[in-house]
């Protein structure tokens, strides 16, 4: 296969410039599509060309297959890169970059049809002894079956949807009294969220944990696995805050994850990146949930611990190269943690909030990463995920790597939207989190708004910095036209500069 000369990116904001810059590390050009509610966005100042593909609905740009080709075809594209989210997990998607004679830096498209469906992947997997949660192996057709199953295997059980994504079509059920509500809920928003009714049960694990694995795999029947992350720390079954490696795995456990990923991507015939991803119970006994044939939000952590770019080593893979190491190559280093910076009003439901970024300032310093597509003065979209910005630490342990977030989300400064940050320090602060002894319901068990410590608006600390500039000279002896309760020079000096600002 020929090397990638011209890489499109079919997405936006940080995870298009995250690609393009290791892209351009390893001197391929790279191409940027932009919907016009994203014209001034920093990856299509970065990239080497752009192309406006559309308004701002994604509907009518980022996801516009036609489109997108026919850009690469007039600018002699030689592959594209979906990134995560959009078109990254369409296989009709893949399937036209292969036919339009393009290189698409992912899977293949029979195994994104496979792992797309939750059954067909139960279904690939079933032959490699891979520890499943009990329920049905088919969706439901007959009520009173899907009825004696869930007694059987004892409520409460799960219903979700085969198709499903992001906690939509999943409804948890626990009597048989409300069975044949919840199926209802869970099939009318199935259909409504991906145009699948289809619908199977699982026994509903208590107190789970969501640790998923890294793997990597070439076109040459290759696959490793780049250890595990823990994600359990999620509103609305969405992450929030991620870290690698969890702090409950053993290694012996640790291991026997790593070889049930592997095989879950050898049972597709996977190559590119991919994440296989498990619940975990109380007494650490794990379970095949699924498996995302992308890059993950979270890939950073992963990175980091490694050393291995996962972006480079997708190109490498859709360039025909084999893996450059081996399982027994690859080791842990240290401890990261990322916390996803949403502009989202955690003391309202997590509900997202729109507006401008009034202030906008990078926290820096050793072991602090922050991947993200805005600047000072950018207006969020209403379009698209409210995702601003991946806050990712790293440090020596995990402790250090707690006390690194801190101080990174104490100097992140964001005014004119909510966000997340007030949360994530709430997390790194909390006994659960610290211990390690926590699972997917630490929302609901532990947060409440009143539980945030108030961020003092940028109005506030103007006011705070005049105040202590009053008083400072104010102690001072009086001499001449200083005599008086006129606000001070200095102080004045800083009001308009602020006011200015």
């Amino acid at each position: 296969m020929p090397a990638i000369n011209k890489l499109l990116v079919a997405n936006r904001g940080e995870i298009a410039l995250r690609i393009m810059r290791t892209a351009r590390e390893m001197g391929i050009k790279t191409v940027a599509i932009f919907s016009e509610a994203d014209r001034n966005a920093l990856h299509v100042r970065f990239a080497d060309e752009a192309v406006c593909v559309g308004p701002a609905p994604s509907a009518a740009s980022y996801l516009k297959i036609d489109t997108i080709i026919d850009v690469c075809k007039r600018l002699g594209v030689d592959a594209i890169h979906p990134g995560y989210g959009f078109l990254s997990e369409n296989a009709g998607f893949a399937r036209a970059i292969r036919q339009a004679g393009l290189i698409f830096v992912g899977p293949s498209p029979e195994s994104i049809e496979v792992m797309g469906s939750k059954l067909a992947a139960k279904a690939a997997v079933s032959n490699y002894d891979i520890p499943m949660v009990p329920g049905t192996p088919d969706a439901v057709t007959d009520r009173a079956e899907a009825k004696r199953i869930s007694a059987q295997i004892g409520y409460p059980i799960l219903i979700k949807a085969s198709a499903g994504g992001g906690g939509k079509g999943m409804r948890v059920v626990e009597n048989d009294a409300e069975f044949d509500e919840q199926m209802d809920r869970a099939v009318s928003e199935a259909i409504s969220s991906f145009g699948d009714g289809s619908v199977f049960i699982e026994k509903y694990v208590t107190s789970p944990r969501h640790v998923e694995i890294q793997v990597l795999g070439d076109q040459h029947g290759n696959i490793v696995h780049l250890f595990e992350r823990e994600c359990s720390v999620q509103r609305r079954h969405q992450k929030v805050v991620e870290e690698a490696p969890s702090a409950i795995l053993t290694p012996e456990i640790r291991e026997a994850m790593g070889k049930a990923a592997v095989n879950v991507a050898r049972a597709c015939g996977y190559y590119g990146a991919g994440t296989v991803e498990f619940i975990v119970n109380d007494a650490l006994d794990f379970y095949f949930l699924e498996m995302n044939t992308r890059l993950q939000v979270e890939h950073p952590v992963t990175e980091l611990i490694t050393g291995v770019d996962l972006v480079r080593e997708m190109i490498y893979i859709a360039e025909g190269k084999p893996l450059s190491f081996r399982q027994e190559d690859l080791t842990m280093t240290g401890h990261a943690i990322e916390l996803r910076v949403y502009a989202e009003d955690p003391a309202n439901n997590f509900l997202p909030d729109v507006g401008t970024l009034d202030t906008y300032v990078r926290p820096q310093g050793n072991g602090v990463r922050v991947d993200d597509g805005f600047e000072q003065g950018m207006a969020i979209p209403i379009y698209y995920d409210p995702m601003i910005a991946k806050l990712v630490t790293y440090a020596d342990t995990r402790e250090q790597a707690i006390q690194k977030m801190i101080r990174a989300i104490d100097e992140y400064q964001i005014s004119g939207v909510q966000t997340t940050l007030p949360f994530g320090r709430f997390v790194m602060e909390h006994d659960a989190f610290r211990s390690g002894q926590f699972d997917t319901g630490f929302v609901s068990k532990y947060f409440s708004p009143d539980k945030l410590t108030p961020t003092p608006s940028t109005d506030e600390t103007d006011l705070a910095a005049i105040l202590a500039a009053y008083l400072l000279e104010n102690t001072k002896p009086a001499t001449g036209a200083a005599a008086g309760n006129t606000l001070p020079t200095t102080a004045q000096s800083r009001w308009k500069a602020n006011r200015t600002n």
